[in-house]
């Protein structure tokens, strides 16, 4: 996740000092990733040393106050222009989980997938809820639309989450009885950490 465009986004709509900004990043993605005020001044300040952001003042309540650069401007369009990379994708915990799960022979990888599928419909039921809480009311702030944006990708991240969920359990038990075991395993042991 980009902080640093985020902030920059921010700063594109006028000067902003650090709580401010804070508040404002967690308002527009409704504390989906919450962020604490030194990452924010620790981020201000990379920015300010790239030349993309500088001070500007103070504002009435004694407030350092930031501001976007015209370099700032540039990069934040280039941002926005530029698709976000899939070829070096993030570490994804749930699918590192399974891959250790697959060689750990004292391991009952049936139990891991449904407890993480559970836990996953769970998900996916509280952030419906909260997108229906949210049309009930009708957005009509920029931030509750973007807020609304972010619960729906929630939602779509979920639901492929479980469908993942079903796909590995279904092409576990079908290369169950199939695989070949590591060398330096028990045949046996490899075979029913599979089949569980």
């Amino acid at each position: 996740m980009s902080i640093r465009h985020g902030l920059l986004a921010l700063l594109d709509r006028g000067p902003r000092y650090g709580y401010q900004l804070r508040t404002e990043f967690e308002s527009r993605t409704g504390s989906t990733w919450p962020l604490n005020v030194g990452q924010v001044y620790t981020t201000l300040a990379r920015l300010e040393r790239d030349g993309l952001v500088a001070p500007a003042g103070e504002d009435d309540g004694g407030h350092a106050v930031y501001a976007i650069t015209d370099d700032g401007r540039a990069e934040l369009r280039e941002w926005f222009a530029t698709p976000v990379d899939r070829a070096s994708p993030p570490r994804d915990e749930l699918a590192i989980k399974l891959a250790m799960a697959v060689g750990s022979p004292d391991v009952d990888i049936r139990a891991v997938i449904q407890a993480q599928r559970m836990h996953t419909i769970k998900a996916m039921q509280d952030y419906t809820r909260l997108k229906a809480q949210a049309l009930d009311k009708g957005p009509v702030t920029r931030d509750e639309v973007a807020w609304l944006l972010v619960l729906e990708q929630l939602i779509f991240s979920a639901e492929a989450e479980a469908r993942w969920l079903d796909h590995c359990e279904a092409r576990l038990a079908r290369l169950a009885e199939s695989l070949v075991p590591d060398h330096d395993q028990d045949p046996a042991s490899d075979k029913r950490s599979i089949r569980r």
